[in-house]
């Protein structure tokens, strides 16, 4: 007779005690987008664990929730028991949780992408997906900034759409009310008064300071209130935004999107301004003179810095989930 697997009989038991338990209460049911509610649920997954099997809450010392994705059409959540990290799993619905998952197939290897890889247009849109305190967010609206400041034509094809969604009339960050806020803040000064926004965007960068920046910048305060009170414009800007996560897909930030397909500024040299342009430049049917303009190699700042690049807060191959 074989030996009963241990661990196996263990994630039996544990799928069984919660689709007695916890399954058999409301569900939670989250949207995909690191929010409030897709914490929730996997936090309740972790307190149902260190609760049922360890007899311990997070403050005792049981299992720490780390981080929550969707993958696979479930939420992925990492958790960590000392000091040690570990991947469960728990469906959409909050019924089933997978303690372990096992990878029934090798994963794809990636082939990087090049210049000809790419969709070309006459009019090329590089699409950057952001928040706006999320460190690699802010890392790679330096490197936009930095490539408008010194090739000016190339702000003609670039947008940054910012992540999030919409609940009860409100925007939700994954970093919370200030960031929903200040997202709206920025979306309302790109939409209503362009010509400001990558200057106030190059002031906010360096400490994420608002009214001196909005001062800075000669934003008509006015109007920008206006924007962000009104469902008609700040909200529907937004969601339009939020409707074009949906469609690519974004689940992170910094995400670009060049001519309505997903690029990585990792094949092209890194979160560098030189790396960005080619992006873009690779996106014209045929790139006008000013793609021959070589911008800096250097790894751009993550977080807020005061200048382009600090050896103290680069990120690498990092995104906000």
């Amino acid at each position: 007779m074989k030996k009963i697997n241990i661990s196996f009989l263990l994630i039996i038991l544990m799928v069984v005690a919660f689709l007695i338990g916890y399954g058999s209460k409301n569900g939670i049911s989250a949207k995909l987008f690191n929010n409030k509610k897709a914490e929730t649920l996997a936090q309740k997954a972790v307190d149902y664990i260190n609760f049922n099997f360890f007899g311990l809450t997070e403050e005792e010392g049981g299992a720490v929730l780390v981080s929550v994705v969707e993958e696979s059409g479930v939420y992925k959540f990492k958790m960590k028991i000392d000091d040690i990290e570990y991947d469960s799993f728990v469906t959409k619905d909050g019924k089933i949780l997978f303690p372990e998952g096992i990878t029934m197939q090798e994963e794809e290897q990636k082939v990087a992408q090049t210049c000809e890889d790419l969709n070309k247009k006459e009019q090329p849109v590089l699409e950057a997906f952001v928040v706006s305190y999320c460190p690699f967010g802010t890392q790679m609206l330096r490197i936009l900034n930095e490539i408008v400041k010194n090739i000016p034509e190339l702000s003609n094809y670039i947008k940054v759409a910012y992540m999030g969604e919409i609940q009860n009339g409100q925007i939700v960050a994954m970093h919370g009310d200030e960031e929903a806020e200040e997202n709206l803040r920025q979306i309302c000064i790109r939409d209503e008064q362009k010509d400001k926004y990558w200057q106030y965007v190059d002031c906010f960068l360096k400490e994420g300071e608002t009214g001196e920046c909005l001062a800075l910048a000669s934003v008509d305060t006015n109007v920008l209130e206006q924007c962000m009170q009104d469902e008609l414009k700040g909200i529907k800007y937004a969601q339009g935004d939020f409707n074009n996560q949906d469609k690519y897909e974004v689940t992170g930030s910094p995400t670009l999107i060049l001519n309505e397909e997903n690029v990585s500024e990792f094949d092209f040299g890194g979160r560098t301004a030189e790396a960005v342009k080619t992006v873009i430049c690779c996106g014209f049917n045929k790139a006008p003179e000013f793609c021959s303009q070589v911008l800096t190699e250097e790894q751009a700042a993550a977080g807020f810095s005061p200048s382009y690049e600090d050896p103290d807060l680069i990120g690498g191959n990092a995104n906000c989930e």
